[in-house]
């Protein structure tokens, strides 16, 4: 049998427990909000068929040109772990009668799988949470959806990411405007890089969201999609701007914001950040108002939006919450394991709120003192074989300088709901 250590997969990272609690609490608070908008949660298959992603992200799309996780299964299915949420979300909706004739508000949170480059804030298997608006075709739904992302920042104590808002128009508009940047981009092939000249013809609107610093003037010098944008698409785009300065929304209008995927219209949004580098985008989404039929559905106006949540994490890592026990029992002896138990049974019933963690392990008090101290709690308990015998039990501060005291097992619940635990 081989000692050799098996390693995680590259780009595929564990989540320690000292990362958790800032996860943990990026997810409880968008999951409040999301609740706070009457969201409701869905939850989707991490394995779609490979065609799903096909029809709707577009097979010229680098996502399913080179980098989804793709294999044939025994049944000699093609299947593919889900790149990202909307696809599986549509064909739920699909599949589950849940859009005929129906509002929808759905959310929904965990892995997607993509086989690029592992980067800082970006892994081959990431973590979205992502919202979807179904039915509604108006641009009262976009300002929604954009308002709420605001509320998450706020929420979460982030107050330089910056809006930045674009329309895409009708599709009929998008492919009278492709020509004239084909046009132009054809005219000055020799300065495009390597990826800009296979889009050129595939995918030209991706040329516009290059990353490329030796493209950007050029870039620049493109002819804009606001200026060929439909008539219909000029009056949604101008009720949005309107709905957003009312609500006190600062945004930038960024011409040349485009979505990566083939499905999006009209209304694109992204929230920015300078403290990231080149993977500055937390929050990104928009409308698909055709995406739905492209499937097989009923025509159904959509819009949503996914964040990554390691983006966030690393926005809020300074910023960590604290975990740490409250409580340590360091018990002594066969029965002050069992009234130790028992009381911290009591405890919990009565503070929900308490993290106490019981030493296991047996060991003497030196060995117990020091792992309680370690642990990061405000106090210790301690039931001795005196305690034990008296029914009380010592309460040691172990972060401020407090007298020890002993009290009553009866009275324990009393202190602490008075010293630490008032809103309980």
């Amino acid at each position: 049998m081989s000692s050799q250590k098996i390693q995680a997969i590259r780009g595929m990272n564990d989540i320690l427990p000292t990362q958790t609690p800032i996860w943990q609490h990026i997810e409880t608070t968008i999951r409040q909000v999301l609740h706070s908008y009457a969201y409701q949660e869905i939850r989707l298959p991490l394995l779609e068929a490979t065609e799903l992603f096909n029809r709707t992200i577009g097979e010229v799309t680098d996502i399913v040109e080179k980098e989804m996780f793709s294999f044939t299964d025994r049944n000699g299915d093609r299947l593919s772990l889900r790149p990202e949420g909307t696809a599986g979300c549509v064909r739920a909706g699909i599949e589950q009668g849940l859009f005929y004739n129906q509002i929808q508000r759905l959310w929904y949170m965990g892995p997607m799988f993509r086989h690029e480059r592992p980067q800082k804030g970006r892994y081959r298997q990431f973590h979205q949470i992502g919202a979807e608006a179904y039915g509604l075709a108006g641009p009262d739904i976009d300002a929604e959806i954009i308002l709420m992302t605001a509320r998450f920042w706020r929420q979460l104590g982030l107050n330089d990411l910056e809006l930045q808002i674009n329309s895409l128009g009708t599709a009929a508009a998008r492919a009278a405007y492709r020509e004239h940047l084909v046009n132009y981009f054809s005219d000055h092939h020799k300065q495009l890089d390597a990826d800009s000249q296979r889009r050129l013809h595939t995918n030209p609107l991706r040329i516009l969201d290059s990353k490329n610093p030796d493209m950007q003037t050029l870039i620049e010098g493109a002819p804009q999609l606001l200026e060929h944008l439909d008539e219909p698409s000029q009056t949604h785009f101008a009720m949005l701007k309107q709905l957003l300065d009312q609500a006190g929304v600062n945004y930038r209008v960024n011409p040349r914001l485009v979505r990566g995927l083939d499905y999006y219209n009209r209304t694109v949004f992204e929230w920015v950040t300078q403290k990231l580098g080149a993977q500055g985008t937390v929050c990104a989404g928009g409308r698909y108002d055709t995406l739905v039929e492209q499937i097989g559905g009923r025509a159904t106006p959509a819009i949503g939006f996914a964040m990554g949540i390691e983006r966030l994490v690393l926005l809020l890592d300074a910023e960590m919450p604290n975990n740490a026990p409250h409580i340590y029992l360091i018990t002594v002896g066969d029965e002050g394991m069992q009234q130790g138990f028992r009381l911290a049974e009591t405890l919990r019933d009565a503070i929900p709120k308490l993290r106490l963690l019981t030493h296991c392990g047996g060991g003497r008090f030196k060995s117990q003192f020091k792992r309680a101290d370690k642990s990061g709690a405000k106090i210790a308990l301690v039931l001795g074989e005196d305690e034990v015998a008296k029914q009380q039990v010592t309460v040691k501060y172990l972060r401020e300088k407090q007298p020890q005291l002993s009290l009553a097992q009866s009275d324990l619940v009393h202190y602490l709901k008075e010293n630490f635990f008032s809103d309980s």
